[in-house]
């Protein structure tokens, strides 16, 4: 009998022109962080999220890094972000000097609390120089207030767009709601380059500050530098893989919702799985399709019996102010993120995932059953 296909969580989509790109650079010689494929790239994304600049990186954590430092921030400031995210939010922080400070999520977004933001941000005590808006597994923050809580109190608010290229809020791309935007381009997005990131901005000068930091701050081609700066480039390379993802973007997007969907269909009306609120003024990248089990030891069980059925799952975040590294950290919680921490497993979700596949998928979850959910 032969062994079950086994049926991965998010593997790249490259079924488009990117061995030809990746055959161009090699052919022209161009492999390292200059070369055309870089500008393209830069310019493609800035057009997709309708931001005037787009400066690209090695990989995400390096873009919310030279965010931050366009932000002003550094020594003795906060960072305001939720406690529920990848912790490259958080770390990046601690790269820029400065100490994060976490807020919750609500439950019905699982995205910053809008509530908690404004009421942090009136008190200077925090010392918030800038918040971190995470668009969580695809899915936008709540930009409209966000925006305008940050733009009374003078903080700066970028967007943490890492896995939510081609998400829309209010109908307007994410991206271009903040003064700066991140996105990357991991092996797991549904965009990859290999690795990689973006930082975009409507701000001209910033953008070309921070795409000098990149570049160690080299004045001239002769080894003049004024500032202490960075090795953080993309190369032309990873951009070669990225612009080919790019051209169906909207292709891959378009099987993202529509897995998403069949997922929504297979799980309605149960109570023990269910799945990511998604709002309605937000149109999410539907990067990963996440569930939300009765329990930490349900997810447990969940995971290891897709598994047995030779198909991958993971828990998704946890809580990070839960976390060793993050202990001390500031944090003004209501108790979301520790409620769901533990709880979110995240299902397979490539755009190329067959409906076969899928259908094997939905099966699996069919046959498990937990007890009814928490709320």
């Amino acid at each position: 009998m032969s062994a079950v296909a086994h049926i991965p969580l998010a593997v790249p989509d490259l079924r488009g022109n990117e061995a030809a790109y990746l055959a161009r650079c090699v052919a022209d010689n161009w492999v390292s962080s200059a070369g055309p494929f870089v500008s393209d790239m830069e310019r493609r994304v800035a057009e997709i999220t309708g931001t005037a600049h787009a400066v690209a990186t090695v990989n995400g954590t390096a873009g919310l890094h030279l965010a931050l430092l366009a932000a002003g921030v550094g020594p003795g400031d906060r960072v305001l972000l939720p406690d529920w995210t990848f912790a490259a939010s958080a770390n990046a922080v601690f790269h820029a000097g400065a100490e994060p400070y976490f807020a919750d999520i609500t439950d019905d977004s699982w995205t910053l609390d809008t509530a908690a933001v404004r009421q942090i941000l009136q008190q200077p005590k925090h010392r918030i120089r800038a918040v971190i808006a995470v668009h969580a597994l695809g899915h936008p923050a709540e930009m409209t207030p966000l925006a305008a809580i940050c733009r009374d109190a003078g903080v700066a608010l970028i967007e943490d767009a890492a896995g939510a290229l081609g998400a829309c809020y209010q109908g307007r791309p994410v991206g271009g709601f903040g003064d700066f935007a991140v996105f990357s381009f991991n092996g797991n997005k549904t965009v990859t380059a290999g690795g990689g990131g973006m930082i975009v901005t409507d701000d001209g000068a910033a953008a070309e500050h921070m795409r000098r930091l990149s570049a160690q701050a080299r004045e001239t081609s002769a080894y003049r530098h004024d500032e202490v700066a960075f090795n953080y480039r993309m190369t032309n390379l990873n951009a070669a893989v990225g612009l080919a993802q790019l051209e169906r973007l909207d292709d891959m997007l378009a099987a993202k919702r529509s897995l998403a969907t069949a997922y929504d269909q297979a799980l309605a009306g149960r109570s023990d799985l269910k799945p990511m609120p998604r709002r309605d003024w937000a149109l999410s990248s539907n990067w990963l399709y996440a569930v939300l089990c009765p329990s930490a030891d349900a997810a447990d069980s969940l995971v290891a019996d897709l598994a047995a059925q030779a198909i991958d799952s993971s828990i998704f975040w946890l809580s990070l102010s839960a976390q060793t590294p993050y202990a001390d950290c500031p944090r003004q919680l209501t108790g979301v993120s520790r409620a769901i921490s533990g709880r979110v497993v995240v299902l397979p979700s490539s755009s190329s995932l067959s409906s076969e596949d899928q259908a094997r998928v939905i099966a699996a979850l069919g046959e498990w059953r937990g007890s009814a959910a928490e709320k």
